[in-house]
């Protein structure tokens, strides 16, 4: 079973894995979106992507970060 764009601490702590020189606070929504996309164990419809989830996950990114 893949990651969701509901799951946005076990995205953050992926992205951070990832990306782990990157400050989550200076990252661009269309970035994240894009970086979310390419993680190896998302499954989800690009489409069901919005603005409100992306910051879910960077807020869950900057805590993780933090």
């Amino acid at each position: 079973m893949g990651l969701k764009w509901i799951d946005s601490q076990e995205l953050a702590i992926e992205l951070a894995e990832h990306f782990p020189e990157i400050d989550p606070a200076t990252v661009r929504f269309t970035d994240l979106r894009e970086w979310i996309l390419a993680l190896e164990d998302f499954d989800d419809d690009p489409e069901h992507c919005n603005e409100r989830i992306l910051e879910a996950v960077q807020t869950c990114w900057i805590e993780e970060a933090g």
